[in-house]
């Protein structure tokens, strides 16, 4: 059984765990939501998925919910009202829309009838909540979650088309302000509902998303998810954005986004950002996160970006990269840096992570330091 895996991204400021994720057809399954403490009303989509939701807008005084389901894009996952897990075998449980104690939270998961799941829903419920006739919130649900709606009348649209569904939410992407953290934003809400939807029109928005024209924060928080659930299309645009964006600060987020890709050309292009990049911050950036990726690549671009990076500040990023490192692989090569490197700043934060390492080959080396 895999476990939670949860990841602090950076300055984003978003909490995720890691998807694993390839594009899907972009047929619907059908799923009915499962709908606890509401009124709920079936309505079926007429003319345009936008017509029909401006509608429902333009007489939503009162606080109440919309949802639809549309295919979400193919991995081993649960979308529990905004809890990411990857794949660990345990149904999503009851996903309590009103509840607003936790951002990422709201979800009580169970697996009452003790067997395991292998695979994630194939269905993603897209989920809006209405007051003052205008949208206040996004969530998105597997269609293995039960909805509680808390007492609130809850309408359940029919007949949604994949491409209108991202159609409507980019218009919520676009008109958000992206350097504003809190997953109760609706921009994050709406980026996060097309990341995870199948069809190739999300890909497409996705694409719109990263071009340099769009703000900053749009791109670092699409850049993410490029990486966590766009799979190969999303490594492409990664990989374009690695070499082309405009800004520094978006190319160490893409850094970020390809350590949790599971694309295979993810690490190569990594590691050439640890080389190549002209900014020595995002070459630090790519040796970091090529550490919590360990592997044979990723310790001797390392090593090399200690012994041939310009920057003394990228080598010292470096060193602490080595330290992040399994200690088997870390700490030797730690010792070996502390011994050997011309650069003094260099040998002292070898020195200072070894210190904090609590390995006994560490305190061997010290010992005979002090004892020569």
């Amino acid at each position: 059984m895999k476990t939670w895996r949860t990841i602090l991204v950076g300055q984003v400021g978003l909490a995720a765990v890691l998807l694993t994720a390839d594009t899907a057809g972009a047929e619907q399954t059908g799923e009915s939501p499962r709908i606890e403490n509401a009124k709920v009303e079936n309505r079926t989509v007429t003319g345009t998925l936008a017509e029909t939701f401006r509608g429902i807008i333009g007489q939503a005084e009162k606080p109440e919910w919309v949802g639809y389901g549309v295919p979400e894009i193919a991995g081993e996952r649960s979308v529990c009202c905004g809890n990411y897990t990857d794949g660990d075998g345990m149904g999503c449980g009851t996903c309590r829309l009103e509840k607003e104690g936790s951002g990422l939270g709201g979800t009580t998961r169970s697996n009452s009838n003790g067997t395991m799941k292998l695979e994630g829903a194939r269905e993603l419920f897209v989920l809006f909540r209405l007051e003052g006739k205008q949208v206040v919130r996004i969530r998105t649900a597997s269609a293995d979650c039960t909805l509680d709606a808390g007492g609130l009348p809850f309408v359940w649209l029919t007949g949604v088309k994949p491409a209108e569904s991202v159609a409507l939410l980019e218009g919520y992407v676009r008109g958000a302000n992206f350097e504003e953290h809190g997953d109760h934003k609706i921009g994050h809400g709406a980026l996060t509902a097309i990341a995870l939807q199948a069809d190739a029109a999300a890909d497409r928005a996705f694409e719109s998303f990263v071009d340099p024209q769009q703000p900053e924060g749009l791109r670092r928080q699409a850049a993410f998810w490029l990486g966590a659930a766009r799979g190969k299309s999303g490594y492409g645009l990664l990989q374009k954005m690695a070499k082309s964006d405009p800004s520094s600060h978006v190319r160490a987020h893409v850094a970020f986004a390809l350590s949790v890709s599971h694309e295979p050309e993810a690490l190569t292009e990594m590691i050439r950002m640890a080389r190549e990049d002209e900014s020595s911050h995002v070459r630090g950036q790519a040796l970091f996160w090529l550490a919590q990726k360990a592997g044979q690549k990723a310790v001797s671009t390392i090593t090399g970006a200690i012994e041939n990076d310009p920057d003394t500040d990228v080598k010292k990023k470096a060193v602490f990269a080595l330290s992040q490192l399994p200690k088997d692989e870390g700490v030797p090569k730690l010792i070996e840096v502390a011994k050997t490197n011309r650069n003094r700043e260099v040998r002292k934060q070898a020195m200072f992570w070894l210190g904090q390492s609590n390995d006994p080959r560490a305190l061997e080396f010290f010992q005979q330091i002090l004892t020569q």
